[in-house]
């Protein structure tokens, strides 16, 4: 059995009591956490959501935000979601692979040809498939934001090829997936947490980090890390869930005013983002990173032991399916 912290278990009987008080003013409250900070374009897309289902619902269902980590990571956020405890939350696809098998398809490197690519596959049949692909363990999804493009960057020196990784330890999020992948390219995968991240590339406990445009502004990770390469290895969409009992308590009536709100949100989300990422690496030149276009093919090449090992796993038939989208 999972060890559970005392923290998760205050959280729990906090929302548990804190549910039946909101149900007295006869209004569908959902709590939604999530780890971002306010100014993220991702908590501004879930006031963008709660405004329209407030419209929507006409004042019979609002959010309750939580935003900032303020009850916990997202790997204990989901796990409240599954107990009931919080309604929704956004997470990483990243975060939902020791959940979901099938999520960890988006990990692969180089899987989507372009943002064209990715948005024909999360719009179409197989994106709602691994919306649904959670029903098993306790976990609905709603709808795909957009994370973006994730590329590498540097404190010490540029990276140019898969060739320079090689010696250089680099920061991953805690995903088999992301370790393989740093390890396929020569590199050193770190796991380290986000919150220590940019004291870990100050004082050279690692030597890079990879993550999207926004991500790497907002987060002044550009203070330290001077060498970017937009080499887009992964395109990682957030996720935004709920638990099939909080799914399960909704009329047919609400969950399309929820359904409703999230599309809106997600257009709306899709935009900021664009516009936020064209602001970002306006930004970080300025302040001086070198940034490099990569020659994504080098990178490709490197991965394709990845690739290989997928097409022959039980992701294969949806790795194919992937790749073969138009």
């Amino acid at each position: 059995m999972k060890t559970i912290t005392i923290k998760f278990i205050l959280v729990s009987i906090f929302f548990v009591l804190l549910s039946s008080c909101s149900n007295d003013r006869g209004v569908q409250v959902l709590k939604l956490a999530h780890g971002l900070d306010t100014k993220h374009p991702v908590h501004l897309s879930m006031l963008h959501f709660a405004e329209r289902l407030r419209q929507y619902s006409k004042g019979e269902m609002e959010v309750e935000l939580y935003p900032s980590g303020q009850l916990g990571s997202e790997r204990e956020l989901i796990e409240l979601i599954q107990i009931g405890s919080i309604d929704m939350t956004k997470v990483s696809a990243s975060s939902l692979e020791p959940f979901i098998p099938e999520t960890k398809i988006f990990s692969t490197p180089y899987l989507f040809r372009d943002s064209n690519h990715l948005w024909k596959v999360l719009n179409g049949s197989i994106g709602k498939e691994l919306l649904n692909s959670g029903t098993p363990y306790r976990i609905q999804g709603l709808g795909y934001y957009d994370a973006g493009s994730r590329s590498f960057y540097s404190t010490k020196k540029p990276v140019h090829s898969p060739e320079d990784l090689k010696g250089m330890k680099i920061r991953v999020m805690n995903s088999p997936s992301a370790v393989a992948m740093v390890k396929a390219m020569g590199g050193s995968p770190t796991p380290i947490s986000w919150g220590e991240l940019y004291t870990s590339l100050q004082q050279g406990v690692v030597d890079g980090a990879e993550n999207n445009l926004p991500s790497f502004f907002l987060s002044k990770h550009y203070e330290v890390a001077k060498y970017l390469i937009l080499d887009e290895h992964t395109s990682i969409p957030d996720v935004v869930i709920t638990g099939t009992k909080t799914w399960g308590r909704m009329t047919e009536q609400q969950k399309q005013w929820v359904a409703k709100a999230m599309s809106d949100s997600v257009t709306f989300e899709r935009e900021l983002w664009e516009k936020i990422s064209q602001e970002s690496l306006a930004a970080v030149k300025q302040a001086g990173v070198q940034v490099i276009e990569a020659d994504k093919s080098i990178f490709l090449d490197s991965v394709k032991s990845i690739h290989d090992e997928i097409e022959s796993s039980e992701l294969g038939e949806l790795f194919n399916r992937i790749r073969e989208a138009r």
